[in-house]
Parts: C-alpha cells; sequence; structure tokens
C-alpha cells in the first residue's frame, strides 16, 4: 500500500493532520498500539519540521507484504544547515512565529531517531529527504 500526502510552508493551522491520518490508517490496519505511538510521535515531529523549516513537501507512507512500514519526507528546501546540529537535543533554527504556535523546541529530529527502527537524512540546499521505517509483521 502506498500513499501520498502533501504538506505546505507555514501551514501551522493544519500541522499534525497528515500524521493523525497516517496514524488512523495504520491503526485501521491493526499494528500494536505501541508500535503506533513511536510511528505517530516521528510523523508528527517530521511533519510540523516541514511546516517550520522547509518550502513544502510530500510524505510518503509505503506499507510492505511483510507489514514493514516506511515513512518518506522529502521537502524542497532550503536544507539543514548543520546536520550535527540539527540532531542535538535543545537546538532549534525555529522562527518566532513557531515559538508562538508552540512550535521549535529542538528536539524533534532527536526525538524522530529515538523511536523509529530505520533513520535516514540527507539534505542540500534543493531539499530534504528524511526516510523512516519500521519492522513489524501484521
Amino acid at each position: 500500500m502506498n500513499m501520498e500526502f502533501s504538506v505546505a510552508r507555514g501551514d501551522y493551522l493544519s500541522a499534525g493532520k497528515v500524521s493523525s491520518q497516517i496514524k488512523q490508517t495504520l491503526k485501521q490496519i491493526g499494528y500494536p498500539n505501541d508500535l503506533l505511538r513511536r510511528m505517530a510521535v516521528a510523523c508528527y515531529e517530521a511533519e510540523i519540521n516541514m511546516i517550520i523549516h522547509s518550502y513544502g513537501g510530500v510524505v510518503r507512507l509505503q506499507i510492505g507484504e511483510d507489514g514493514a512500514v516506511t515513512m518518506v519526507f522529502a521537502d524542497y528546501g532550503p536544507g539543514i544547515a548543520s546536520i550535527e546540529k540539527a540532531m542535538t537535543p535543545g537546538y532549534s533554527t525555529a522562527d518566532e512565529k513557531a515559538r508562538e504556535f508552540g512550535f521549535g523546541a529542538g528536539m524533534g529530529l532527536p526525538n524522530i531517531r529515538r523511536v523509529s527502527d530505520h533513520f535516514d537524512l540527507k539534505t542540500s540546499p534543493a531539499g530534504t529527504t528524511l526516510t523512516l521505517g519500521w519492522e513489524m509483521d501484521v
């Protein structure tokens, strides 16, 4: 099964809609609650990062026949200046608007890595692609 969702730059009012739709889909399939929670945390954090930091992008959900789940978050730039800094808990480049909405604590990428079985981050000025995965037999 493959699904694709759009994420718009600065769309704080829609923040969390994609992750909610993905969680609902995975719940209907029958993934256990502990795994759903980990996937939902990662998806929400990545979706928020796209809203705050990118020029927009897409989220692709792939569910393999073996139950493995892959989520790909691909945005259109501007890229991450320093992955090392971005992976440091508490480091944030969020602007004032993001902070007004309660975002920008600098825990997104560290939390995503913590709850994901597979974590791959590639970035350039043209955009960032974050690929996450979880293994599970359903």
